[in-house]
């Protein structure tokens, strides 16, 4: 899930933006500790681009006082316009060769025991860019061998199949992809992409090598309805998906599509007892929750549900033939 920070908005009449109130549930506090300003230099000196700066992530005082950050390959211009993204759009710069080793050098300067590595659309490349997430996981498993690796790719239209191919024979060990949102709004939220190739996308992984955990995000408060949101839950369950994240969209600036609705956190508990019942490994459901938000925790809680899963699977086994 894409992660945004809410901005002004315009009223008629007047010239300067009226901000729109957030919810005291969505309030978080200004970036201001030592941890903070580590990462961000650390990310200057070895040139490397976050997906928490880029998509103005409310969770970055957070995560980056923790010296945890969502690395963005491939640069800062994204070759899509989601109405709900705050990355760049345009023409994108040619790719970093060093960029790889370069992240697998922040892994081992932040001495990261779980790294998430996502990109910017990348249509102008012949493999949608697939071919450098390979380099980047070649270069974290030479570099720091121990740390497990999280990828957030786009949907590689068009290239979609070669690529995950790829990626997957480089031995992530999440896979995660994000739906975004319910079908009915992706022609206004997320008009680039197809839902049904972003979940075929899901469904390729599997194919490939079903140990590895693939995951989905959505955003809330698009205007989305309650069903709609259950039957995303469903399609993402029959593709295999192992954990879902579901936040409130926040909109960047005026320009992007306009929050509809902040959902509760009591809505938002709802939806993810919902999710557990259907059987994901694991779910992240909270007004602040994000595709990396936690993602090292969230791992190895979702790594011993499956274990505990194949376990009693196991013992069901044993029982009946013992029988």
């Amino acid at each position: 899930m894409n992660d945004l920070a809410n901005t002004p908005q315009s009223e008629p009449g007047r010239e300067r933006p009226v901000r729109q109130r957030k919810p005291d549930w969505i309030r978080v506090k200004a970036p201001v500790s030592e941890g903070y300003h580590e990462t961000r230099r650390l990310m200057r000196e070895l040139n490397l681009n976050t997906v928490c700066e880029e998509a103005a992530c409310p969770n970055i005082g957070e995560c980056w006082t923790k010296k945890h950050a969502t690395v963005m390959i491939l640069g800062d211009v994204c070759t899509r316009a989601c109405a709900f993204c705050n990355v760049k759009t345009g023409m994108p710069r040619a790719v970093d060769p060093m960029e790889p080793e370069n992240t697998a050098i922040a892994a081992a300067k932040m001495g990261l025991e779980h790294i998430v590595i996502t990109s910017v659309d990348r249509d102008d490349l012949p493999d949608g860019g697939a071919g450098q997430f390979v380099k980047v996981i070649e270069a974290l498993r030479r570099n720091t061998p121990e740390t497990t690796i999280e990828i957030l790719t786009p949907d590689f239209r068009g290239k979609m199949r070669p690529a995950v191919e790829a990626i997957c024979e480089a031995g992530p060990d999440v896979y995660n992809h994000n739906l975004e949102t319910v079908p009915r709004l992706y022609p206004t939220i997320r008009p680039g992409a197809r839902y049904y190739a972003s979940l075929r996308l899901l469904e390729e992984v599997k194919a490939h090598n079903p140990l590895i955990f693939t995951k989905s995000g959505i955003m809330l408060g698009l205007g989305e309805q309650r069903l709609e949101v259950h039957q995303v839950m469903d399609d993402m369950r029959s593709a295999e998906v192992d954990f879902i994240t579901m936040g409130q969209y926040l909109q960047p600036t005026p320009k992007h599509a306009k929050v509809e609705e902040f959902v509760t956190p009591k809505a938002f508990n709802a939806y993810g007892s919902i999710a557990r019942a259907k059987g994901f490994l694991q779910v992240a459901s909270s007004p602040l929750t994000r595709s990396s938000y936690h993602a090292g925790d969230d791992f190895a809680v979702m790594k011993k549900a499956r274990e505990d899963k194949l376990a009693k699977e196991q013992q069901r086994k044993a029982d009946r033939l013992s029988l």
